[in-house]
């Protein structure tokens, strides 16, 4: 099996900052909204749609308060925008109406939002609280797979999740998933990876077949 700790030692050294790719800024809420916006839609997109929605809808309570067609109109361009805006507003009137308008820790509650899977749980508990989670996404699931860390043939995010959790150290956890991201888009694409170029080749199960 490759060696977590060499991959991660040299993923920090190219990207050190490990920056989550949704401008957030710092707000929960916001970065649960732009998760669940995330889906099936690119960092980007979502990143140029929600100035304009946090501009209308600047806080969870007004987003409860909101109607699932006017946020839809914000969103047309993210994808699956009919069922995003009724999660959005569902999920902002149980913050609002059960968790006191603040956004829950517990991966639990979390996963009580409409609209909000794991994934979207450890990023919110990873990003927002500094809590142990993978997320595995797209690009955690193809290039850990790539790495050795499991059969590439293996998508599931449940038992993606699983694995890494048992070999990621927990306070790296966040982190590791933001540098595969970042990694990623930069080496290891799906269509095209650069392994003739990649950092971590000599450690990566894939390149010793």
């Amino acid at each position: 099996m490759p060696d977590i700790t060499k991959i991660h030692a040299i993923l920090r050294e190219i990207y050190p900052d490990a920056l989550c790719s949704l401008t957030w800024d710092g707000d929960p809420w916001r970065l649960l909204v732009m998760g669940m916006l995330s889906a099936q839609c690119t960092d980007e997109r979502v990143n140029k749609v929600c100035p304009a929605l946090f501009g209308r809808f600047p806080t969870v309570a007004d987003m409860a308060a909101a109607d699932p067609a006017e946020v839809a109109e914000y969103i047309r361009s993210c994808g699956f925008w009919r069922v995003k805006s009724e999660n959005l507003v569902a999920s902002a009137r149980r913050v609002v109406s059960v968790f006191g308008g603040e956004i829950p820790t517990a991966m639990e509650d979390l996963l009580s939002l409409p609209g909000v899977g794991r994934k979207i749980g450890n990023l919110v508990r990873g990003d927002a609280f500094g809590l142990p989670g993978i997320v595995a996404d797209t690009h955690c699931i193809r290039i850990n797979g790539r790495l050795g860390f499991y059969p590439e043939t293996l998508k599931d995010p449940a038992k993606v999740e699983k694995i890494l959790d048992g070999i990621v150290p927990k306070e790296e956890q966040s982190d590791y998933c933001h540098r595969m991201v970042l990694f990623g888009r930069e080496y290891c694409d799906a269509r095209k990876p650069r392994c003739g170029e990649c950092p971590v080749r000599e450690e990566c199960g894939r390149s010793k077949r």
